[in-house]
């Protein structure tokens, strides 16, 4: 793994901590080796070790069923993994004490699971694509409700994130977000966006989305160019966010957020880039990279204890029934 330092800034908040058939055997994949620091460019190189704060003895990879498709990732306050299926819309729970896993919801014709969340509650939402989210009981697995948050042609419901009372999705092929009520019924709220937002025709646009360190925006990532936007909840109202020590965040994917760190998945480019934010989020700073062989065009990323854990979609490989999947961490 190649990665450089980013800030210790700030502690995680209570909401960022929550940020096909079952396989017959696993082979859990660890790493070891010794850092190598570089004092000129403060980057440093190294294998993944099983780390210290999530179990020295955790498997850092773990592999998910042959031609799973994976996209999202979900983590709450207990050590397991969610992760969704663009084959069928399937859930895979993966105990990262272990590496094992199992089919939580086998999926259907039609339905496709990307971006995921997992609420403290136990719900888990999740980004359908072709206009449609859905929440599921994260014990069993079962469908609580389908939301239409716009129709089915035309849009790519991409990612999700929890803030306030809704979950906030993005929609890769349309200028809004949808918010969807947590845990209660309600009217799903679609929030144009207005003010530096330009969408751009025929390929993705907003992609992943999280709060920003105050809660009063959501902070999303513009997967073509590559641009990052602090987006007003109340009016839409997008603001470019300035990009320092970068030209642009392009490919970018999956986000996750430590306070006022934000990490950028950028998928193609198999790179983690971490930024650290000013106090209104308006300035992104680049602080490092986080690299790693095991890299196959990650995703999305979700946190435990002192690790994020990635998804590998290997958009660049053949995406067949017999395709190989691994979902693999890295220390933070």
């Amino acid at each position: 793994m190649t990665r450089s330092h980013p800030h210790p800034h700030s502690h995680p908040n209570r909401r960022a901590l929550l940020g096909g058939a079952a396989l017959a055997a696993f082979a859990v994949a660890t790493g070891a080796g010794a850092g190598a620091a570089n004092a000129a460019t403060g980057t440093r190189t190294a294998t993944t070790t099983g780390g210290t704060t999530a179990g020295a003895t955790w498997p850092t990879e773990f592999p998910l069923p042959n031609g799973f498709l994976p996209e999202g990732i979900a983590i709450g306050r207990k050590p397991y993994a969610y992760m969704g299926s663009r084959a069928n819309g399937a859930l895979y729970r993966t105990d990262l004490r272990t590496g094992e896993g199992r089919i939580l919801f086998t999926g259907g014709t039609g339905l496709v699971a990307v971006g995921l969340k997992l609420d403290d509650d136990g719900l888990l939402y999740v980004a359908g694509n072709t206009g449609v989210a859905r929440t599921h009981d994260s014990r069993t697995g079962e469908v609580v409700a389908t939301h239409q948050l716009s129709e089915p042609t035309g849009h790519f419901i991409n990612d999700v994130t929890l803030l306030g009372d809704r979950a906030w999705f993005t929609d890769s092929r349309a200028a809004a977000l949808y918010g969807v009520p947590r845990g209660r019924a309600g009217t799903v709220r679609t929030l144009p966006l207005t003010g530096d937002w330009v969408q751009l025709p025929d390929v993705n646009n907003a992609n992943g989305i999280v709060g920003t360190p105050d809660g009063r925006a959501l902070i999303v990532v513009k997967s073509t160019p590559g641009e990052l936007h602090n987006v007003n909840l109340r009016t839409g109202h997008a603001t470019k966010i300035t990009l320092v020590g970068a030209t642009s965040v392009v490919n970018g994917d999956g986000l996750y957020r430590i306070g006022r760190t934000l990490y950028v998945v950028q998928n193609r480019l198999n790179l983690i880039s971490v930024f650290h934010l000013d106090s209104k989020a308006t300035t992104a700073t680049l602080t490092g990279t986080i690299t790693d062989p095991r890299f196959d065009v990650p995703t999305t990323a979700a946190r435990f204890a002192n690790r994020l854990y990635l998804v590998n979609a290997r958009f660049t490989s053949p995406q067949t029934p017999e395709t190989t999947f691994t979902g693999v961490a890295v220390p933070i």
